[in-house]
């Protein structure tokens, strides 16, 4: 098997051209408005999702082969056996995060790699579109921000330590009337409305914004969504758990995310998340 920086390059790659591809179907729809919708239990399904799936498999398959590797995608993991994904190193992939707010245009979808060993992940790629950026991260190496141009930095999140201080970066949508009292009563009262989960993680490393917070409720978020932006963000200095500390654990056969979800800057963690337990208890006693 390809050393981790090997696979980094070659994830990189492949981040960057599933990004000009689903960039392209993006205007392209803007231009001719002929982008097919599917809708599914889970959300929307477009063209473009779709099309961007096959170039990523495609890509990391030719490059990494089926050997060392199973491949879990959004579009794909349905028709695979349980058994496929009992391989110790796992891709998780989304071809495209945020498909509402590719259709509605908001600019605000990205696309999600992640390299999960021991279901837990040890390289990702956040790419953001629309941005021009890709953010990428492996196991105790840091997070860089890429640029179109080839320009690299290394990226942290803010040092705001105060719970008052610290802007909640949440969704336009997807808030129920549970959630929405939750973020009444936390000591956050700043709040940035973003799109998709990567483009949120990627305002907390950017330092636009501190806190993101995901609660289940009829529905979860699944791997796909979660893997990459935790250890972009992770690696960035932050933090992203369970109300109860607990780390999050992907391929584990169930692939929803249960649960209440804290990711943040780090500095105030622990605390908002025993807020967010006791503000909960309240509201569901």
């Amino acid at each position: 098997m390809k050393d981790l920086e090997e696979i980094l390059a070659i994830a990189r790659s492949v981040g960057w051209g599933a990004s000009y591809l689903l960039r392209s179907y993006y205007q392209a729809d803007i231009n001719e408005g002929n982008l097919e919708i599917k809708d599914k239990k889970d959300g929307p399904v477009t063209s473009a999702d779709l099309a961007v799936n096959h170039y990523i498999l495609d890509k990391l398959k030719s490059s990494l082969g089926d050997e060392d590797f199973a491949y879990m995608s959004e579009e794909t993991y349905k028709a695979l056996s349980p058994e496929y994904f009992n391989k110790p190193w796992v891709w998780i992939i989304d071809p495209l995060d945020g498909t509402r707010d590719f259709i509605d245009k908001t600019g605000e979808y990205a696309i999600h790699l992640a390299l999960v060993k021991d279901k837990r992940p040890v390289l990702a790629i956040v790419a953001c579109p629309e941005l021009e950026k890709l953010y990428y991260a492996k196991l105790g190496g840091g997070t860089f921000a890429e640029t179109r141009d080839g320009g690299v930095k290394p990226i942290k999140v803010s040092d705001r330590n105060q719970a008052e201080d610290l802007t909640l970066v949440v969704s336009r949508t997807h808030r129920d009337q549970r959630f929405n009292q939750l973020l009444e009563h936390l000591p956050c009262k700043k709040q940035k409305f973003v799109g998709s989960v990567g483009c949120k993680i990627a305002t907390i490393i950017e330092q636009e914004a501190d806190v993101y917070i995901s609660l289940s409720g009829k529905s979860a978020p699944k791997d796909w969504d979660m893997a990459a932006p935790e250890l972009i963000l992770t690696e960035a200095g932050g933090q992203f758990t369970h109300f109860n500390g607990d780390p999050l654990q992907y391929n584990t056969g169930d692939v929803n995310q249960w649960g209440g979800l804290m990711a943040s800057n780090g500095h105030c963690h622990a605390q908002l998340c025993q807020e967010a337990e006791r503000i909960l208890a309240q509201i569901d006693g």
